[in-house]
């Protein structure tokens, strides 16, 4: 085994037996790479990213690969979700130099950490136009050897180019027709025909649901309003979602939301959770009430830890097969169920005799009516598909992983507070409250900081800017629904030492604190994407702790930060749609 045998990351363990010699990200490695002159193989995945699979089994797994990874270069595996801020400085790198970028991330670094090359999945060998690991390294450390300092004055070059774009300080007072203009260029990019915002692949974003929420209620913009329901309903009808053991999967690679990437992860859920129950806070009907139900029951039965915090994410594949675990024949269901009930069922979710994806099933509601369904016939589905989850549950299950994410646990937290206060059920809010007293006894080390991630009993890493602020977040949301002071003290005192170790002066907050290793860029997280910005969540917290305790000083801040951002915001609205909320609010 290699030196990741040593290591708690699940992702990292599941390279450890790699004839690939790898190395976690630390002084070891780094100091080996200047000693020797080498250039650092940097690759970044998590455990349960499909992909990365592939490439090991393909690339890593090789005993060629293997060979020229160990002579020529050193390699550091890198667990994203562990280590974020790696994975945002070096991700940022890899999107100005190709335009795109995702799981496995690879790049080539000088020994002083600086990118110069960058890519995504490789094959062992070149195919179909795509290069080959083998012969990407056997180029690159030609190059290295030819053009060393060619290559070190390039990658300064871009660095500093990629330092200058993505950390932009486009200041500005905020348009006061901000919210209208936000829903008007959520109206261009609408899909009318299958409601979301883009074409393929496509991705929830609640955060573009919450803002027509909330802005269609206060304005009563029906307009709005029916965008958000209509998203709402195709997502929750479409194989995106999990229609037999409930819960989101990531995203839909197809535009019907039929097709999904397998893989549930934590903080979809959470957001999701939080955008059916606001449907429901704010039209009252019994679907959206019916669907969060259905969310928390999944995150609680298979995410939940025996202490009370929630694991990460399931993985998309079982025995090497994308989705084995969630797909269903015909045959198998009128085996099962036997041909009346299997019949009912199969007519209902859409299985088909050739089926829906790969000649196999994915269990849907797209061409059927929601409203058209009587109590009856809804009872009957019910009892079936309790038959159908636990036959399915005998099956091999996606690996799991059991990492405790601060920043993930806030964004849940905050999910099941507003659901337990919105349906009146303790259950969730009692759920809501083992979680946040679980990060605050284990992941809160003896001088105050807030820790970023627990695993076999160890809680380590200083907390990055997105710990901090949804874990502030989701005490803040408890505070509010169980009105514990404690939850609000513990807030307020992590909101200010979030103020001292993340602020810029110019306004907005570091990716990474002040007390964190130091990088070669220290970018600032103002973005959303499929999870929030940091910045957008702190915008909400300073919002709320301002309305209870009514401190100038948070206040003041604020402010700076609204005219930070100001002129980005303006420019590009739907990229800040947490910070328009803060704006909401």
């Amino acid at each position: 085994m290699n030196r990741l045998a040593k290591e708690n990351s699940p992702y990292l363990l599941q390279h450890k037996e790699n004839p690939v010699n790898w190395y976690p990200w630390g002084s070891e490695a780094l100091g080996k790479a200047k000693d020797e002159n080498k250039p650092i193989f940097l690759s970044i995945g998590y455990s349960t990213c499909r992909w990365c699979h592939n490439m090991n089994r393909e690339s890593f797994q090789d005993e060629e690969v293997a060979e020229r990874l160990n002579e020529y270069y050193i390699p550091i595996k890198v667990d994203r979700e562990e280590r974020p801020d790696l994975d945002k400085v070096y991700i940022t790198f890899a999107e100005a130099l190709t335009g795109s970028a995702g799981w496995p991330l690879n790049l080539i670094l000088t020994p002083d950490k600086k990118p110069f090359f960058a890519g995504t999945y490789f094959p062992k060998e070149s195919k179909n136009g795509m290069i080959g690991l083998i012969e990407l390294l056997t180029q690159i450390k030609e190059a290295w050897e030819n053009s060393q300092y060619k290559i070190i004055g390039e990658s300064n070059r871009i660095l500093a180019e990629v330092d200058r774009i993505y950390n932009p300080h486009n200041e500005g007072e905020i348009d006061p027709d901000i919210w209208l203009n936000t829903k008007n260029e959520l109206k261009n990019m609408f899909d009318k025909n299958h409601g979301g915002f883009s074409y393929r692949p496509k991705f929830p974003l609640p955060q573009y649901i919450l803002f027509l929420l909330e802005y269609g209620y206060k304005t009563k913009d029906d307009n709005a309003m029916e965008m958000a329901q209509f998203t709402l309903e195709q997502m929750y009808k479409g194989g995106i979602f999990d229609h037999v053991g409930f819960g989101f999967y990531r995203y839909s690679v197809d535009e019907k939301w039929l097709v999904p990437h397998f893989e549930k992860m934590l903080y979809d859920n959470a957001l999701l959770g939080i955008a059916y129950t606001m449907a429901y806070e704010k039209t009252k009907k019994p679907l959206y009430k019916e669907i969060t139900e259905k969310i928390f029951e999944f995150v609680i039965r298979d995410l939940t830890s025996e202490e009370g915090g929630f694991y990460s994410a399931l993985d998309a594949e079982t025995e090497g097969e994308e989705g084995k675990f969630y797909l269903f024949t015909k045959d198998e269901i009128i085996e099962l169920l036997g041909e009346e009930y299997g019949e009912f069922y199969c007519n209902y979710y859409g299985i088909r005799e050739e089926g829906n994806f790969e000649s196999k099933n994915i269990p849907n509601l797209i061409d059927k009516d929601l409203n058209n369904i009587n109590d009856v016939d809804k009872a009957k589905l019910e009892s079936i598909r309790d038959r159908v989850f636990h036959h399915r549950d005998k099956r091999t299950k996606p690996h799991r992983d059991e990492k405790i994410l601060t920043s993930w646990n806030g964004l849940m937290i905050a999910s099941l507070a507003y659901g337990g206060k919105v349906f009146g059920n303790e259950t969730y809010i009692n759920n809501a409250k083992r979680a946040a007293d679980f990060i605050i006894m284990n992941s809160i080390d003896k001088d105050g900081n807030l820790l970023s991630t627990h695993i076999n009993g160890e809680s380590y890493n200083f907390g990055f800017l997105e710990d901090y602020a949804f874990f502030i977040f989701g005490l803040l949301r408890l505070y509010e629904v169980t009105e514990d002071e404690v939850y609000l003290g513990i807030g307020k005192k992590l909101n200010e030492d979030m103020l001292k170790l993340f602020w810029d002066n110019s306004g907005g907050l570091y990716y990474y604190s002040s007390i964190s290793e130091k990088l070669i860029l220290r970018p600032k997280d103002i973005y959303d994407g499929a999870i929030p910005s940091g910045n957008g969540i702190a915008f909400l917290n300073l919002a709320r702790i301002y309305k209870i305790t009514e401190d100038v000083e948070l206040y003041n801040k604020y402010k700076t930060m609204v005219k930070a951002f100001g002129g980005g915001i303006n420019k590009n609205p739907t990229a800040h749609m947490y910070s328009i909320l803060a704006l909401i609010e």
